[in-house]
């Protein structure tokens, strides 16, 4: 059984206002190349197909269009819910869909559901447990003790059918414990939402969303497929992939990537301003990757991106790095410590930069000078 791992296709979004459309449709159009050609039994989607839970119109038609070519190529398609999309939109007409081999979850009610796949090894179970919070899983399960998203999915696997001698596949989309994050993810403060990779034993292979780095938790078949595009410049130098898994007799998987290219790729460049608009490091052609710009110049440029973008015409994000805006970031962390007052982060300050504490006389210095800066802002007030 061959079988395609995707997830986090997060159709619709913009980054830094930019709308990553027409990137997607490029992407999933290389997706439907390397199915037309690897023929793959099924496709799993783990979640997140859109990247809001109300997708604009066009983001349904790219979806939309993606699937109608996957179902002309492969006679399975597994879609679940992720924590971006609507389990009620995305499940719309799902039984009828499920006559034509497309297989999407309901609105998770703590009932298991299974599909079971044929090959010459014999069958295959095909569980879907859609992203699940554990206030949802305390409702369908009184009697468990759920507190934690590892309760959670817990309590939902216990459901499950399961037979041991029988191959199985769980698709879900949920923060394994141990996983690699990026910018671009979404999770709880403190990792509250972490689920332990325990729970996931009994499977052959876990097809995981909601990470967006390629990787695979403690075992090669319990596994994030990343996202298809690179959706922050924290991923500018990772390489993106698909995810093929070939399931022969039970215990015996093979795991193999297909690189994608994307339309525009996303890079960041570094140095002073001059150095960026030189004619030695420019492109002969105004490049349209999606770029970040980090100048290193001590003073501002006057309109910057502006005559950047002459050169980068897809600058996303423009930034300093410098004596002031590294002593700002020095002042930031120092502002986090709660219940100090203005002079105690000043003190603390000084003496990180300098290696030494305050003198008396500057102590008093700084003391007035913040006292007339109070006594401006409140007389403004």
């Amino acid at each position: 059984m061959k079988f395609f791992h995707l997830s986090d296709l997060h159709i619709g979004k913009r980054l830094f206002e930019f709308s990553l459309l027409e990137d997607q449709r490029y992407i999933l159009g290389q997706i439907i190349d390397y199915a037309r050609r690897e023929r793959p039994e099924a496709v799993i989607i783990a979640g997140d197909v859109y990247d809001k839970s109300v997708p604009s119109a066009e983001a349904v038609q790219v979806f939309d269009d993606f699937l109608y070519n996957l179902t002309e190529l492969c006679p399975h398609v597994f879609i679940i819910a992720g924590n971006h999309d609507s389990p009620e939109r995305l499940a719309f007409a799902a039984r009828a869909l499920d006559r034509a081999g497309i297989h999407i979850s309901p609105v998770w009610d703590g009932s298991p559901v299974k599909v079971t796949l044929a090959d010459g090894c014999g069958e295959l179970d095909v569980f879907m447990l859609p992203f699940i919070k554990p206030a949802q899983a305390a409702r369908f399960f009184p009697d468990a003790k759920i507190e934690t998203y590892t309760d959670a999915v817990a309590a939902a696997v216990s459901a499950l059918p399961l037979d041991p001698g029988r191959r199985c596949v769980l698709v879900t989309h949920q923060f394994v414990t141990g996983a690699a994050l990026c910018d671009s993810e979404e999770l709880s403060v403190g990792g509250a939402d972490n689920v332990d990779a325990s729970v996931f034993e009994p499977f052959d292979y876990v097809a995981l969303g909601h990470i967006h780095s390629p990787q695979h938790i403690g075992r090669p078949t319990l596994r994030y497929c990343g996202t298809p595009l690179k959706y922050s410049f924290s991923e500018a130098k990772q390489e993106k992939s698909v995810t093929v898994v070939e399931m022969r007799e039970k215990g015996d998987t093979e795991i193999r990537t297909l690189p994608l290219v994307p339309l525009r790729d996303m890079r960041e460049l570094r140095g002073r301003f001059m150095e960026l608009i030189s004619r030695e490091s420019r492109p002969a052609a105004p490049c349209e990757d999606y770029i970040h710009i980090i100048l290193t110049d001590e003073d501002e440029i006057p309109d910057a991106i502006g005559r950047l973008r002459e050169i980068y015409p897809n600058i996303m994000r423009l930034d300093y790095d410098n004596s002031r805006t590294r002593a700002e970031a020095r002042l930031e962390a120092l502002a986090h410590v709660g219940g100090k007052t203005p002079l105690e982060m000043f003190l603390e300050f000084f003496e990180h930069q300098n290696g030494r504490p305050m003198s008396d006389a500057q102590r008093e210095y700084v003391m007035a000078l913040i006292a007339e800066i109070w006594e401006g802002e409140n007389e403004a007030d």
